[in-house]
């Protein structure tokens, strides 16, 4: 293997660093590609913030291969808007902004984390307003070649998308009731396995709704073998599946990032 085809999750790796400083570090460690989750503190950050991020990513000579949507407060809990009532709003007026960073600068896949389930509603309002927020999301990012991509999460007791099956049924779903075909799956090897859902079935079955592709190992988290995931064997099955699309690399480095990267090599 070589690192043409892995993309450094920048919000997770490279972490000792500040985050405007962590695209050209990737850069140095041989990379062409970066993604990031909502690199924010606010879902409608200023003109003047986005502009640094942007800066960031085009001075280091990287590509941005996805990027997250807000999704609430991560360390505290939250695991997305997509589906939260009180927070619908948000997502909506997040969008543009997403999706313009996006477009700017060529970044053609969007994670919308589904959100957790939250007390006073029932999980079928839910999943209504996630389909409607899923598909203005999925129109606007079609427009420009854009996906938006539905994750199975784990490590989140209220987050109702476990398995591949659980998230392709809400692609299906927005897909079917809207017509809007710009909508796939998030197939992260180190949720899916967590969760106990058969990754090499999962990859046969859903080849042609995965969008795109993260890894770890597991347990842990950490990079490709310190843990149990037969990860060369799931991408060989992925490619053998068809997918050609970007590795994002979303672990958390068991030492130092820098040395996180002997296992490509």
């Amino acid at each position: 293997m070589n690192s043409a085809r892995f993309a450094v999750n920048c919000s997770i790796l490279f972490t000792e660093l500040p985050l405007l400083e962590r695209p050209a570090a990737a850069r140095a460690a041989g990379f062409g590609a970066v993604e990031f989750w909502w690199p924010f503190d606010t879902h409608l950050p200023g003109d003047a913030e986005v502009d640094a991020f942007e800066r960031a990513i085009t001075e280091a000579g990287v590509q941005l291969t996805g990027l997250n949507f807000a999704a609430g407060d991560m360390p505290g809990g939250d695991r997305g808007l997509v589906s939260w009532p009180q927070r619908a709003l948000e997502f909506r007026d997040n969008i543009p902004v997403t999706l313009g960073i996006g477009e700017r600068l060529g970044c053609r896949a969007f994670n919308a984390l589904y959100g957790n389930r939250v007390e006073g509603f029932s999980p079928q309002a839910q999943d209504e307003l996630a389909a409607e927020n899923l598909a203005l999301a999925a129109t606007a990012a079609g427009d420009f070649g854009g996906v938006v991509l539905v994750e199975p999460v784990s490590g989140a007791d209220r987050y109702p998308l476990l398995t591949a099956a659980d998230a392709v049924a809400v692609v299906d779903r927005v897909r079917r009731e809207s017509g809007v075909t710009a909508i796939g799956l998030l197939a992260d090897l180190y949720h899916l396995t967590v969760n106990g859902d058969d990754v090499s079935t999962a990859i046969s079955t859903y080849a042609d709704r995965i969008a795109h592709v993260q890894l770890a190992d597991a347990p842990g988290r950490n990079e490709p073998g310190t843990g149990k995931i037969p990860v060369d064997q799931y991408l060989a099955e992925l490619a053998t599946a068809g997918y050609a699309g970007w590795i994002g690399l979303e672990y958390k480095p068991s030492g130092s990032s820098a040395e996180s990267f002997d296992w490509i090599r």
